[in-house]
C-alpha cells in the first residue's frame, strides 16, 4: 500500500489508563505505523456531563472527520461487539469494522453490516458464524504480537502451579463475568495454586480488597502498573484468561498470545475463540464452564501433562503469531477493498 492510501482508525472505547498494558492500543500502534494512520475516539463519555449512548458516538466530532477523511482512504473501526454505529452511515469513504472479540449467537444487523465495505474478525468460528447469517466481505485476520520481545525461561512444575491472569476487569460486574471471583474461589480451595494478576489501572483497589478480604495474600499478586511482561512470565508456569461469553475479550487475547511466544502454556475458557486453537494443537488446556471446580480440574489435567505442553507452546508460538503475519492479513484486506472500490469508480 502507497501512503495515499491512508488509513483511519476509530476506537468505541474510552482511552485507556494505561495504553502500554492494553491490547487494542499496542495493535494500533502497530497498524498507524504500517499504514500510515491515525486514531479516533468515538466514545464521547470522557469528557460528557451525562452518559451518552452507543447510538450516537461519532456524532459529536462528524464535522471533523468529515475533514480528516479527505486523506485517508479507509475507515476502519474497533469494537468488541457487532453494533450497528449509525455514525458509520454518514463516513464518506469505505468502512471496515473489525470485530474484536468473538461472535456470540445473537444475529447482528446483517444490513447494516453488508453496507460496509468489510468486516474483519480474528477467527474462523466467528468467520463462518457471520457468513452463515448473510454478511458478506467478511475476512479473517490473522492475529499476532511482536513475539520477539519473549524469550523462554522454563520453569519446572513440583507440586506448586503458578499462573499469570491478563485481561483484567473494566466493571464490577466483569470480576464475575471475567472468572476473577471463580479464580479466587479455586485458590481458596487449591493450596497449591498461586496467581499473578496483571492489573491495568481500573478498579485495582476494589481487586486489592477482595484479596485481603479473603485472606489470599500468600497465594494471590496484583500488579497494576507496566512491567516486563516477559519477565513476568519467567515466573510462571502457564498463563490463563477466563470469559462467559465471547464479546468480553478479544477473540485471541494478548495475553494468551504472550505466553504462547515465551513458550508457556495457556488456559482459555471454551467462549473464547481461541479454545479451537488450543484444543486443535494441545498448546495448554480448555475449561469448558467459569466455575471454581472447572478451572482446577483444567489446572491438574496442565500439571500432568505438563513437560509435553510447554513443548508443543514453545514450538508454535513464535511461529503462529507473528506480527509479520498479521500485518499481511490486514495488507490483503485493505487492498482487495481499495481495488474494489477503483473498480467500481
Amino acid at each position: 500500500m502507497h501512503q495515499q492510501d491512508r488509513v483511519l482508525y476509530h476506537l468505541t472505547v474510552l482511552p485507556p489508563k494505561l495504553p502500554a498494558c492494553e491490547a487494542i492500543s499496542q495493535e494500533m500502534n502497530i497498524l498507524r505505523a504500517h499504514f500510515y494512520g491515525d486514531v479516533i475516539y468515538l466514545n464521547p463519555n470522557q469528557g460528557s456531563p451525562l452518559p451518552m449512548p452507543r447510538l450516537l458516538f461519532g456524532f459529536h466530532q462528524l464535522k471533523a472527520l468529515h475533514q480528516r477523511e479527505l486523506t485517508y482512504a479507509l475507515h476502519h473501526i474497533y469494537n468488541a461487539d457487532p453494533f450497528p454505529y449509525p455514525v458509520l452511515r454518514y463516513l464518506r469513504r469505505p468502512v471496515v469494522y473489525m470485530i474484536d472479540s468473538g461472535i456470540g449467537l445473537n444475529k447482528p444487523d446483517v444490513r447494516f453490516f453488508n453496507s460496509l465495505a468489510a468486516v474483519t474478525v480474528y477467527d474462523t468460528r466467528s468467520q463462518e458464524r457471520l457468513q452463515r447469517w448473510g454478511v458478506r466481505n467478511v475476512y479473517r485476520i490473522q492475529p499476532g504480537i511482536d513475539t520477539e520481545r519473549f524469550t523462554h525461561t522454563p520453569q519446572p512444575l513440583e507440586g506448586e502451579v503458578h499462573l499469570l491472569v491478563g485481561s483484567a476487569p473494566w466493571t464490577k460486574a466483569q470480576f464475575e463475568t471475567k472468572g476473577v471471583n471463580a479464580l479466587l474461589a479455586a485458590v481458596q480451595q487449591y493450596k497449591d495454586l498461586k496467581l499473578t494478576f496483571l492489573w491495568r489501572g481500573v478498579l485495582a483497589q476494589e481487586m486489592l480488597s477482595r484479596v485481603k478480604r479473603l485472606g489470599l495474600e500468600a497465594q494471590v499478586k496484583v500488579i497494576n502498573r507496566q512491567v516486563d511482561v516477559n519477565q513476568e512470565l519467567a515466573n510462571v508456569h502457564a498463563s490463563i484468561t477466563l470469559a462467559a461469553k465471547p464479546s468480553l475479550v478479544k477473540a485471541y487475547p494478548h495475553s494468551l498470545l504472550d505466553s504462547l511466544a515465551a513458550g508457556k502454556p495457556v488456559l482459555v475458557s471454551q467462549a473464547i475463540p481461541m479454545a479451537d486453537y488450543v484444543t486443535a494443537t494441545k498448546c495448554g488446556m480448555v475449561i469448558d464452564t467459569v466455575t471454581p471446580n472447572d478451572i482446577i480440574a483444567a489446572i491438574k489435567k496442565l500439571a500432568s501433562c505438563y513437560s509435553v505442553t510447554s513443548a508443543i507452546a514453545k514450538e508454535i508460538g513464535k511461529k503462529d503469531f507473528s506480527l509479520e503475519k498479521t500485518v499481511i492479513s490486514f495488507r490483503n484486506a485493505y487492498q482487495a477493498i481499495l481495488s474494489t472500490k477503483n473498480h467500481k469508480e
